[in-house]
């Protein structure tokens, strides 16, 4: 039987950044043999984070989120499945909204505030965690350990992948106003020729998964 892999984007851009690259670790994933369950964040239906509502606290519903509304379907899927692959732009120095409100019932769901045994996930698969930025990717070092952190021990062991200086548009001079904080020249040299190994790299680590 096929390992099921679940995708995940939490970005709302199809066909950019995020999407490709997440896409392309799907690729990987499933020419190795896996078979994709995808999810895009920003096309389901109403859902709100964690509303702390404590029902994962008992013990009928461990390491289940009793909150239903459309990321039921999600985390339904990621705790049946053999790996999950999540990927999100970076907004304001921060995941997107729509990433923050499946972190928080992901993680949450697992966390037992008992000392001895801090998680009940007893399904643990590896992550690939995937982020893409408008600017250098050189600055976000801890914000991504801290999630790495906690996919690591709530999830599964955590692979990062990040993206920055990505392109944003495929024009810049057709904005209202000049975007001067960055060259646009230099942005779109490095789309054309380091975005394609990137989008390599996210399909050997979404391959690489099914040995893990």
């Amino acid at each position: 039987m096929s390992k099921k892999i679940v995708v995940v984007n939490a970005g709302p851009r199809k066909g950019w950044n995020t999407d490709t690259i997440i896409t392309e670790a799907a690729r990987g994933a499933e020419e190795a043999g896996a078979q994709i369950i995808r999810f895009d964040l920003f096309r389901l239906e109403k859902y709100t984070g964690c509303i702390s509502c404590f029902g994962c606290k008992k013990e009928a519903n461990k390491a289940h989120c009793i909150c239903k509304d459309g990321l039921t379907p999600v985390l339904d899927a990621i705790r049946e499945a053999d790996g999950l692959i999540i990927g999100s732009p970076n907004y304001l120095g921060e995941m997107t909204a729509s990433f923050r409100a499946l972190y928080e019932r992901l993680i949450f769901q697992s966390l037992t505030y008992n000392r001895e045994n801090p998680c009940c996930n007893e399904h643990m698969i590896p992550v690939l965690l995937v982020m893409t930025c408008n600017s250098p990717d050189t600055g976000y070092q801890t914000l991504l350990q801290n999630y790495r952190n906690s996919f690591n021990r709530f999830v599964g062991p955590t692979n990062v992948f990040v993206s920055g200086n990505t392109l944003q548009l495929k024009d810049y001079s057709k904005t209202d106003w000049p975007w001067s904080m960055f060259d646009a020249e230099a942005k779109i040299k490095k789309h054309e020729s380091i975005f394609p190994q990137e989008c390599q790299k996210a399909y050997e680590l979404g391959a690489s998964m099914l040995a893990l």
